[in-house]
């Protein structure tokens, strides 16, 4: 047994270190004040925040790495120059208000237009939309008042009119580019946004006026012919465009986009896509109509029955009556008349389908009625709510790309964008390149992986980013005595079921697992309706036969179309039962695959607490600043509701390893949150209890104590990769989230304070690295990406800050996006080829398959954990929270429910 005290003296002294790390450490100019250090009220109060929020500098890139074999591959980059002098900046200012951005754009266009060449002294402006207009020099004025005239659609009556607008503008400030200029010479100071800001306007201002302008994203039906996605859906290509400090100076970033818009076809063609019927003859019924009022509600149409004459109004509902019952009053007198008589005496036009209800347009002061059939949807309208699963796999079919058709794509973008001869580019002085932008990489060499002894390939280096599990046994296979199967497919006959799952218990007993050969009850086929029925039978019956026993793994076999009956399973199983599962759909039980076998066996082990590979360096102890010291590595990632679902609360997950120096093993905790709150609001917790006075909590905590429990040591070194942060977001989500990792460590011991890394990982951007040569076999893969491993830290990455791109991943199809790690905080000191090759490595230990993952496992954990999480909620409460809003009275969120104990330790969420 070991000496508590030598303990002690072991964490004094790597908490002395870690403090003397800090001390010399890159990333603070200054001592934090003791007063800095505590926080001014709350029940935190006592702990150390050793975080110093006016000191918080990012992490200065500490080298370059040297490991792996060289190689140059070519980015989506493309070098801008800009002019020297500074720019100027003026509010505007326009009576009456206009909400609408368009109008805005519309205004100030007229403006230059008119006086570009008198008020304006021959100026070229640029304009955002809202209150600041940008120029390249001063303009003969600092506050001067415009009139316009514009005439302009008027959406809730369908009329064009002439309004008169004042515009304000004045001056405001020059806007600096000296700050810009240093950072790209290498100093570190903060990144000068307004000037990227004005920079990112003037580019696009060109383009932005005859194409479709949504975020940083240009969509046109001209790039290529709208593809047809289903539902009255087409996908319009497009690009995305944005301005980047880098090492190599500015660069424009070009990536190609596919995005979904309403096709602009006649109402009544798009109502009977919407429904998948034809709707000509028969009335619809009240479920159809809900359907139609949801996909139609804020859509644009142009009237077709007067000739050329097209107004446009804006769908504002849909009546309940058909149209043959409508009446309205047509005057003051209230004198009444139906809508089939008024079009046929207006306008000579006789309704042909009167059965079909009438769209409502205009204010709900004054509501228009028009048929369906008498309109026509007005295109350049994008799709904003959520796609189904049909629509997403046509979408990306569509938008899927091969290296290098897409490297064409962006090369003929930046031909037509044609910036050379752009007039607002050259306004300012700003040119920019027409190459891809060629860059120094590496290619880091794979791992070796341990397998079991037994196995006849004991050890394997694998080859292009995959492998598999011929002749390999998993390094620590699990037990499993007790286990059942549920079956909820109709199809499946109660033989086929026997037979699927003694092929799978085959599987995972040649994988090296040991596996009871028949399960506690006969396979037992239950209705999906009857889900949580069915289970708390089998959970019973189970319980009776093995006389007090738990079972350990239920297997349930699932229809191919299953709805909520997969989240429902996995919620009762995993919050209620306390049971593992594992599901396998009807499609996979009767054409049976073996390399399908062999990864769900992979799955069951770790869930039932084993192993399925470990790194060959761990076991050797040879990872740098892993292997020294007792290291866990945390992943935490938050996930959003989708759009148009206004009150849902968001779901934050992190893991951490539970076991060292293999570091393999990730416990899962998942907590909801505000609606779109990024920041993770449960890391750490204190309360005050009447009985026990201050008590400490949150998932940092509880993933502390349970590595200690697991190793029997507490961690002296923590590696935090975190998962879906923009950019804009990395000051604030360091400064309050290793904030909550110091107390949380403070809370355990109050000189405990081990080192941090902190890593911010990123897959949603926009850089795309291809290969120099295409035809080159040796520098692809299959799919013709670059090859696993490679990794680029230097010309397109951050000009003094600590970030790498590395693409960890074999291509499958389509273009590879690499991943972009951003090393926020460093106190462990991490050189750039150490941090490099252990994110690298840790990419070939993921669980779920024999292939390098993407993005890193921890990260790649703590986002499945928290898409786990969403079926927690109870059927209902989605509804609940949609008319009551995410927040209770005090402003909390109503809480998942827990996890039970045997689930939370284990990798439940694979």
């Amino acid at each position: 047994m070991k000496d508590p005290k030598e303990d002690e003296e072991k964490s004094r002294r790597v908490v002395e270190k870690s403090t003397e790390l800090r001390r010399r450490g890159r990333r603070r100019n200054k001592q934090c004040s003791k007063a800095d250090r505590l926080q001014e009220k709350g029940l935190d109060s006592q702990l150390v925040s050793s975080t110093c929020s006016k000191n918080l500098v990012f992490a200065a890139r500490p080298g370059y790495g040297h490991l792996g074999t060289k190689c140059v591959v070519k980015a989506n980059h493309f070098l801008a120059d800009i002019s020297a002098s500074d720019l100027s900046h003026y509010t505007v200012k326009i009576i009456p208000e206009v909400r609408c951005r368009k109008t805005s754009k519309a205004i100030i266009a007229e403006l230059v237009r008119v006086h570009k060449n008198t008020e304006l002294g021959m100026r070229l402006p640029v304009y955002d939309g809202g209150r600041n207009l940008y120029t390249a020099a001063m303009l003969p004025f600092t506050y001067k008042e415009f009139t316009i005239l514009l005439t302009e659609d008027d959406e809730s009556i369908g009329t064009t009119r002439e309004r008169e607008f004042k515009v304000v503008i004045k001056f405001a400030a020059r806007v600096s580019m000296h700050q810009l200029r240093e950072l790209l010479s290498g100093k570190q100071v903060d990144t000068p946004q307004e000037a990227l800001t004005v920079i990112d306007i003037v580019l696009r201002e060109l383009a932005a006026q005859s194409y479709v302008s949504i975020g940083r994203f240009l969509y046109s039906p001209d790039f290529r012919k709208p593809q047809q996605l289903g539902g009255g859906l087409e996908s319009w290509r497009g690009f995305y465009q944005s301005i980047r400090p880098t090492q190599m100076g500015l660069s424009l970033n070009i990536d190609m986009s596919s995005m979904a818009f309403i096709e602009p076809l006649p109402v009544i063609d798009f109502v009977a896509q919407i429904l998948g019927k034809d709707v000509h003859s028969k009335p619809l019924s009240d479920a159809d109509r809900v359907k139609i009022k949801k996909a139609l509600r804020g859509v644009k149409v142009e009237v077709t029955h007067r000739g050329s004459f097209r107004r446009k109004y804006r769908i504002s509902g849909l009546t309940s009556q058909p149209t043959r019952e409508l009446n309205f009053p047509l005057d003051e007198k209230m004198n009444m008349k139906s809508v089939v008589d008024y079009f046929q005496e207006m306008y000579g036009y006789t309704i042909k389908y009167p059965h079909l209800p009438c769209l409502q347009v205009g204010s709900q002061k004054k509501v228009n009625y028009l048929p369906m059939e008498a309109c026509k949807i007005v295109g350049g309208q994008r799709y904003t709510k959520g796609l189904n699963e049909k629509q997403i796999t046509s979408l990306l079919k569509v938008s899927c790309q091969r290296p290098r058709e897409q490297e064409t794509d962006i090369l003929q973008t930046i031909q037509e964008n044609d910036y050379e001869y752009n007039p607002y580019a050259k306004e300012f002085g700003i040119s920019v390149d027409s190459k891809l932008t060629s860059v120094d990489a590496r290619v880091l060499p794979a791992p070796w992986l341990k397998y079991h002894d037994t196995g006849r390939e004991k050890e394997y280096l694998p080859q292009v980013g995959q492998w598999n599990m011929m002749n390999k046994k998993v390094i620590n296979g699990s037990t499993v005595r007790y286990w059942a199967c549920i079956n909820f497919s109709r199809s499946v006959q109660e033989s086929t079921a026997r037979g699927f799952c003694q092929q799978l218990v085959q599987m995972c007993q040649i994988s090296g697992m040991e596996f009871s050969q028949d399960p506690v009850i006969p396979v037992y086929s239950a209705k999906p309706d009857l889900v949580k029925k069915a289970l708390k039978y089998v959970h019973s019956a189970s319980l009776e036969n093995l006389g007090g026993k738990e079972l350990e793994l239920l297997i349930a076999i699932l229809p191919d179309n299953n709805g909520s009956l997969y989240g429902d399973l996995k919620r009762i199983c995993e919050t209620d039962l306390g049971l593992i599962s594992q599901c396998c759909l009807t499609k996979h039980v009767f054409k049976i695959n073996r390399q399908y076998l062999a990864n769900v066996a992979l799955k069951i082990n770790v869930k039932m607490g084993g192993r399925n590979t470990v790194l060959l360096d761990a076991l050797s102890w040879r990872i740098p600043l892993v292997s020294d010291i007792p290291t866990i590595i945390f992943g935490a990632d938050v996930t959003h509701p989708e759009s148009g679902e206004d009150s849902c609360p968001s779901i934050a997950a992190v893991v951490a390893s539970q076991d060292w120096p293999e570091v393999t093993k990730y416990a899962g905790l998942v907590c909801a949150q505000p609606h779109r709150e990024e920041l993770i609001q449960d890391l750490f917790k204190c309360w005050k209890d009447p009985h026990h006075g201050v008590v400490y909590g949150g998932m940092i905590r509880e993933l502390l104590l349970s590595f200690k429990k697991a190793t029997g040591q507490k961690p002296l070194r923590i590696i935090f990769y975190r998962d879906g942060v923009s950019e804009g977001q990395f000051y604030q989500v360091l400064l309050y989230e290793l904030d909550a990792i110091r107390k949380a460590c403070a809370s355990l011991e109050p000189s405990y304070q081990p080192p941090v890394t902190f890593v911010v990982v990123q897959k949603r951007h926009h850089t795309r690295l291809f290969s120099s040569n295409h035809d080159d076999r040796n520098s692809t893969d299959k799919s013709g990406n670059i090859l696993p491993g490679t990794v680029v830290d230097s010309k397109i990455c951050h000009p003094t800050e600590f970030d790498f791109y590395l693409c960890s991943h074999a291509g499958i199809q389509g273009t590879s996006r690499p991943a972009h790690y951003h090393v926020l905080w460093d106190e462990n000191n991490f050189t750039a080829d150490e941090i490099q090759s252990l994110t690298n490595n840790l990419c070939y230990t993921y669980a779920r398959c024999t292939r390098s993952v993407s993005v890193v496992p921890p990260a790649y954990y703590a986002h499945l954990a928290a898409y786990r999480a969403r079926f927690y909620m109870e059927p209902g409460a989605t509804e609940i929270s949609k008319a009551r809003g995410a927040r209770s009275k005090d402003g909390s969120v109503r809480p998942l429910p827990a996890l039970k104990e045997k689930v939370k330790n284990v990798m439940f969420y694979c």
